[in-house]
């Protein structure tokens, strides 16, 4: 159930290239879908939790790439990574 919950709250960046013009306006009302820009024949925007209603959206078009990236929602970062630590003294 924990999972669950979590999938439910992942946000991606989402790009993706069609031939022709992307299907703007489905994408825009797929559930969970935000921040929609279109430039040419590509589509970025923000997918938050299924990525279904988004794939459905696609339907009927040709898609020639797709890249995702998931985010952290505000307030939610992950810590910075740890720097190496020296073996030696004085360094």
């Amino acid at each position: 159930m924990l999972m669950g919950m979590i999938e439910e709250l992942r946000i991606h960046q989402v790009e993706v290239g069609f031939v022709g013009l992307p299907p703007t306006r489905q994408v825009e009302r797929a559930s969970g879908v935000s921040d929609v820009a279109v430039e040419g024949s590509i589509l970025r925007c923000i997918v938050c939790g299924s990525f279904q209603p988004f794939l459905e959206a696609l339907r009927g078009h040709e898609v020639v790439s797709l890249t995702s990236m998931a985010t952290h929602p505000p307030g939610d970062r992950p810590p910075p990574p740890a720097t190496p630590s020296s073996d030696r003294d004085g360094i």
